[in-house]
């Protein structure tokens, strides 16, 4: 294992302790994936992140196979999936977030509350359908509500975020959960106004000068 493999293998397992420790995550429900070489670096099922060590994060190749014995993601389709349509993209944030869970739990979008929906890329947040955990199912639904789009929610399920970089990645998912509360809280007196698309795509175009968009 190289010097720069063992650093992106630590790098996601310090990912996964920030995600929890930020109240993003609960427990390891969430999991995260790197591009690595001709494949991917993903975290192992059901090891707890306090305990992970960098031999544990598998790699796999871009068909989807890794070394017998180890055991990905159960979540590592739509990762592979994302990883192979979009060529901007290195890594995958997943994770269930209390305000945008509950959004999800209720199959709706974040809409522009808030210019900084700009970060993902478009003036929504979609909500992909419902399909079980791990299926090929799940996996075209997120690819196709991520069309565009940096970060997506998922009906009954949690949200995504992918980023350039792991870093920018683990931002955006930060940020999605932070419209999500913001939304939440605005239903909770009414309808809420919102920023027209003209200008959250504005807003986009000043982004990618700060180096906070990946589009």
């Amino acid at each position: 294992m190289t010097a720069d493999e063992t650093r992106k293998r630590q790098a996601i397992i310090d990912a996964c302790r920030r995600m929890n420790a930020l109240g993003i995550n609960q427990g390891t429900s969430g999991n995260i994936s790197v591009r690595h070489r001709d494949g991917l670096l993903i975290t192992p099922t059901s090891v707890p992140y306090d305990a992970m060590t960098p031999e544990q994060i598998v790699f796999m190749a871009m068909d989807g196979s890794f070394e017998p014995g180890q055991k990905p993601s159960s979540e590592w389709r739509f990762h592979l999936d994302i990883l192979h349509a979009r060529g901007d993209v290195n890594a995958v944030v997943h994770a269930h977030p209390p305000y945008a869970t509950i959004l999800a739990i209720m199959g709706m979008e974040i809409p522009a509350v808030h210019y900084m929906i700009a970060a993902a890329g478009g003036d929504t947040i979609r909500c992909a359908p419902y399909a079980t955990f791990g299926t090929a199912e799940l996996s075209d639904h997120a690819v196709n509500a991520l069309e565009g789009r940096l970060a997506c929610l998922l009906d009954h399920h949690g949200m995504i975020a992918l980023g350039a970089s792991l870093e920018k990645a683990l931002w955006l998912a930060v940020e999605v959960e932070t419209l999500a509360r913001q939304y939440h809280g605005c239903l909770q007196i009414g309808k809420p106004p919102l920023l027209t698309s003209a200008e959250i795509e504005r807003v986009r175009q000043k982004f990618a000068g700060y180096g906070l968009s990946d589009t």
